[in-house]
Order: structure tokens, then C-alpha cells, then sequence
């Protein structure tokens, strides 16, 4: 080797080793006991388990009227820009993606039930945002976190866990419409139904003896079975083989900034509880997401708090915002960063990893396209076994505890999750008061219960 190419070589190995040393120290990577091995592989742990977003959030969010293609690519750009907005705002292992149950709640009972256009849905989804903002720099989020007593936000998490499980049992044609009984059981004998009933139990197995990726491995394994099965019409498989499998990402004109900031304003009662229930859910996430993952991850201080819950939440609301102009529903912290925090990620070097991987995954849309929606069902059915797990800390001894959560739960699955969580809180409360256990409700919790009472009595 030439003495100039030797020159050349060392040259770039000083800039290189100088760039590394700027990367530690800004994410402080050697001071959390982390490098930057263990920082990429947490990163594509974690995306690797939370990869089935691009899936199904598209998938649900395209109920509502939304283009599917669009929405693909609304989803990981969303991903991408506001889990590298939390790892560089709060350097925590944290990753972010539209989330699910709010898209279920803006689909199917927002425009779906209600008759709200998806434009319109949207539009509460930057309200809700405002909110959460606002609540999080003047610090009245805790005020209004600590007027719930503890129980209900496990209720609220559990209902929504349900009406996924309910939602992803019509997705795979196990429950369908009985004029008679309302809801009836679909028909087994066909292939439509049978692979996803089977897929439900694989994916509830997998998860159990975690196995890596499992609802991202469920949904493969049942498009590609369904690849060999006949579809309901002739001629035709339950999965479709995609014409290509790599293309340029598919454009976003068809959502980006149609939101209507009108149509709140102009039917104001009706909006107004689908706001606080977008609100109230993404503050009960955010905090018990925050709390676990960093907890793992060793962030928290001596009193089990975060030095940087503040700016945890501000980004939240940030993304709020953020996701409705871009196109698609409120992005949440992800639980499934527990994952990269367990194999041992510690900086937000991980968010930056996973946000490259969202916006990589965009050239296999063709892929994410033709996966059915048999394949979505079981993950659904999965998720809201996973959020219903708070049932065992629920103690339904307590009638007070046991009436809330049979309202509660019955309205979110059969109405609609805004309705759920007011009428349950309302029950809440004023069970408190008639039994002589009014000292255990916060004051600010009879001015959310008044808010709510005006909107039903007074329509």
C-alpha cells in the first residue's frame, strides 16, 4: 500500500472512531453500561415484534374510507418521524406507531357507527393532541391521572383489550352477523374460517414460549398457508401472490393534511367525548408504557420515577398532532419496546434503529399489501389478550370495582369506547357517593363527571 492510501486509511479511521465517540457520548451509550452492538440488536428486536403495525394498522384504519396504500405508507413515515422525535427528545429505548384500539375506535365505531368522515376523525385526533399538550407542559396531566381511581384505568385498558379480541373474531369469520341472536358463530367447515380459528391457537402458543416475533411469524404463516387455499370466490385463494415484492414506497396525497378541523366545532356534542376518550386512553398508555419499559431499562430513579417524564409526554401529544396531518390515527409508545430494553437496550439509539427499519420496510409494500385480513384477525385477538391481562389485578370482591367494569367493558365492546369510559366513570363516581366512599374520588373527577352528564343529558 502506498504511503498516500495509508494516509488516506488512518485519516478515515480517526474521522470514523471520532464520529463513534460523538454517537456515545451524545445518546451517553458507555455510561448506561450499553454499546453500540447491543444498541442495534435492541433496535431490530423491537421492531421485529412490532413490525405487524404496517399490517394491521392499514388494514383496520382502511374501514373508515381511508386508501389502504396510503395508509401503508402514513403508518411507518408516522413510525419513523415520532419514534426518533422520543428517542432524541427523552434518549429512552422507546419506539412509537399509530396504535392500536384508537384505530378500531376511529373505524369502526367513529366513522363506521357514528357516520363521522374519516376527515373529520381525524381532526379529533388533533384535538385530542392539543390536549394532551397542553395538559403536559403545565403539568395538569397528573391532576387529572390521579382523579381516576387506579382501578378504572385497568378497566379502560381491559375494555379496549376486548373489543380488539371482539373485533379480531369477525375479522377471521368466527363471529358474524344472526338476526335472531345478534351474534352468531361462523361456519368452520370453511377454509376462510378454519386456518385463522387455528391461528389464533399458534399465535397465542408462539407468544407463550416466546418465540421471537411471534405475531409477525403468525401473520406470515397464515397468508402464506392461505396462498394454497381456496377463496370464498372461484378460482381464488385466500391469499392473493403479489405481482411484485419490491416497488417504491406508494404515495400519501390521498391522507396527508385532509383532516377537517371544522367538523368538531360544527357538531361539538357529539366530538367532544371522542376527544377526551382518545385523551384519557393515550394518558393511561403513555404512563403505564413509560413506566414498565424504562423501568426495565433501569431509567427510573430511586423512587421508581422518570427524570424525564415530561418530555416522554410532551413528544406523545407532539405525535398526536403530528400523525393526524400526516395522514392517520394517534401514535402511542409501544409496549413491545419492553423487548429491546430485555435485550439490553438503554439509549434512544434503539428509536433511531427502528425508525430506520419503518421507513426500509416501506419498499416491501406490495408484500403488506396482500396480506388478508384472516391474518390480522388472530394478532387482534392476541393484543386484546394482552391488554386484558389487568384483569387479575382487578378485585371484583369490591361491588363497586365488579359494577363499574360490567359497564365499562359492555359499552366499549357494543357501543363505543367513548361511551364506555364516560357512563363507567359516571357509574364510578356516583357508586362512591351512595355508598359513603366519597373521600376516595378526587375533586377534579366530579368536574369530568359533570362534563360527561351535560353531554348525555343534554344532547
Amino acid at each position: 500500500m502506498s504511503e498516500a492510501a495509508s494516509s488516506t486509511s488512518s485519516a478515515g479511521t480517526v474521522r470514523s472512531n471520532r464520529l463513534l465517540s460523538s454517537i456515545d457520548r451524545f445518546f451517553r451509550i458507555s455510561e448506561r453500561g450499553s454499546n453500540f452492538r447491543c444498541e442495534l440488536l435492541a433496535g431490530l428486536t423491537t421492531f421485529s415484534t412490532l413490525s405487524y403495525i404496517l399490517v394491521v394498522n392499514p388494514m383496520i384504519m382502511s374501514a373508515s374510507g381511508m386508501d389502504y396504500g396510503a395508509l401503508i405508507t402514513a403508518t411507518a413515515v408516522v413510525g419513523a418521524v415520532f419514534t426518533v422525535m422520543m428517542g432524541l427528545w427523552t434518549n429512552y429505548p422507546l419506539a412509537m406507531a399509530p396504535g392500536m384500539g384508537v384505530n378500531a375506535l376511529l373505524a369502526y365505531q367513529v366513522c363506521q357507527g357514528m357516520h363521522v368522515p374519516w376527515q373529520g376523525a381525524l381532526g379529533l385526533v388533533f384535538y385530542s393532541g392539543i390536549l394532551f399538550f397542553i395538559l403536559s407542559v403545565t403539568g395538569l396531566r397528573k391532576l387529572i391521572i390521579d382523579s381516576f381511581p387506579g382501578y378504572f384505568k385497568k378497566i379502560v385498558s381491559v375494555g379496549i383489550g376486548f373489543f380488539l379480541a371482539y373485533l379480531g373474531l369477525k375479522n377471521c369469520g368466527l363471529l358474524v352477523a344472526n338476526p335472531r341472536t345478534m351474534i352468531g358463530l361462523g361456519s368452520l367447515a370453511s377454509p376462510g374460517v378454519l386456518l385463522p380459528f387455528i391461528g389464533i391457537a399458534i399465535t397465542v402458543v408462539m407468544t407463550y414460549r416466546r418465540v421471537p416475533a411471534a405475531l409477525v411469524l403468525s401473520i406470515l404463516l397464515i397468508s402464506i398457508t392461505g396462498l394454497f387455499l381456496p377463496g370464498s370466490h372461484p378460482h381464488t385463494t385466500l391469499t392473493m401472490l403479489p405481482g411484485r415484492f419490491f416497488d417504491w414506497p406508494g404515495s400519501m396525497g390521498k391522507v396527508f393534511l385532509q383532516l377537517d378541523f371544522g367538523y368538531f366545532w360544527t357538531h361539538l356534542n357529539l366530538c367532544l367525548p371522542i376527544v377526551l376518550a382518545i385523551l384519557f386512553g393515550d394518558l393511561f398508555s403513555a404512563m403505564a408504557t413509560l413506566l414498565a419499559v424504562c423501568g426495565l431499562a433501569k431509567l427510573t430513579d430511586e423512587n421508581g420515577d422518570l427524570p424525564k417524564l415530561k418530555q416522554a409526554l410532551t413528544a406523545d401529544a407532539t405525535a398526536a398532532m403530528g400523525a393526524a396531518l400526516l395522514g392517520t390515527n394517534t401514535p402511542v409508545i409501544y409496549i413491545e419496546s419492553a423487548a429491546g430494553a430485555e435485550a439490553g437496550g438503554r439509549t434512544g439509539l434503539v428509536s433511531i434503529v427502528v425508525a430506520i427499519c419503518y421507513l426500509a420496510a416501506l419498499f416491501f409494500t406490495p408484500v403488506i399489501a396482500a396480506v388478508p385480513a384472516i391474518a390480522t384477525g388472530p394478532v387482534l385477538v392476541v393484543i386484546g389478550i394482552f391488554m386484558a391481562q389487568g384483569l387479575g389485578e382487578l378485585k371484583f370482591a369490591d361491588l363497586t370495582v365488579a359494577a363499574t367494569f360490567l359497564v365499562t367493558m359492555l359499552l366499549m365492546v357494543l357501543t363505543s369506547a367513548s361511551d364506555g369510559l364516560a357512563l363507567g366513570f359516571i357509574v364510578c363516581v356516583l357508586i362512591h357517593l351512595l355508598t359513603g366512599r366519597a373521600k376516595e374520588i378526587k375533586p377534579a373527577a366530579y368536574a369530568l363527571v359533570g362534563l360527561f352528564l351535560l353531554h348525555y343529558l343534554f344532547p
